[in-house]
């Protein structure tokens, strides 16, 4: 009963659920993406149950401090440059997201059009991995700013609780809007090579401001609703591998 009439208590929840929402939107963009390549009826599950268990992880990993801290203990040495195992998360989930980023860059502009029933059968399952794998690395960035902003537990968790609810909330239109428009789903993916790559600097104590990174793409954005707003032309069709087994189902 304290924590509802300290006001203290309340500015830290809003403050830090504010962040967290920012800080998901990379774990936004990149759901959207992997959920639009599932067959129409799978996709809002696919969303859904990425997020969930997204909120369960985070829910855990602040469960687990003392490993957490342990997680920043140098390893070895590259260079000069103390690797702990906090770093070594970030460059493999800033490698997996430049390679995933550029395979889906292919697809879609120069892959194959049709594939077998089949793999369309075991992608759900693969992406509801990667979206898992992806949100560990993500995660840590939100909950080391949730140690850094709040000492209390529960508040932590409220707000990773609200922000995951505000990304359940607004993700279908978020992976509609990108759907909808190639270009912003273009901008989208190249959003995900320049996180791949802050996420990489991270892990070699390179620090890249977030407000860079979230001002480069809030602009990338505005200057392509102009755009859009603009040129009325018909949009550019990219590749769909699983579009025509979508409609069959």
């Amino acid at each position: 009963m304290e924590l509802l009439t300290d006001p203290q208590a309340w500015m830290a929840l809003v403050t830090l659920s504010a962040l967290e929402i920012v800080l998901g939107i990379d774990n936004i963009i990149f759901i959207s993406i992997q959920a639009g390549k599932l067959p129409a009826n799978q996709q809002n599950k696919a969303r859904l149950l990425g997020l969930g268990l997204a909120m369960f992880i985070r829910i855990a990993l602040l469960f687990s401090l003392s490993w957490l801290m342990g997680l920043t203990a140098p390893l070895f040495a590259i260079l000069g440059n103390e690797i702990s195992g906090r770093d070594l998360i970030l460059i493999s989930g800033g490698l997996f997201l430049l390679w995933k980023s550029t395979m889906e860059i292919h697809e879609k502009l120069e892959g194959e059009e049709t594939i077998s029933a089949a793999r369309v059968g075991t992608t759900f399952g693969a992406v509801i991995v990667q979206i898992l794998l992806l949100d560990i690395v993500f995660s840590l960035d939100s909950i080391i700013t949730a140690l850094g902003m709040a000492s209390r537990l529960s508040i932590m968790i409220a707000a990773v609780v609200i922000a995951v609810g505000f990304m359940m909330l607004f993700s279908g239109n978020i992976s509609s809007f990108v759907e909808k428009h190639p270009t912003i789903k273009m901008l989208a993916l190249s959003f995900l090579l320049l996180i791949g790559v802050a996420l990489i600097g991270d892990g070699f104590d390179m620090h890249i401001p977030k407000g860079y990174i979230y001002f480069a793409m809030a602009f990338s954005v505005a200057v392509e609703m102009l755009n859009l707003r603009i040129r009325q032309g018909a949009p550019v069709k990219l590749h769909q591998p699983h579009l025509e087994n979508s409609i069959e189902e």
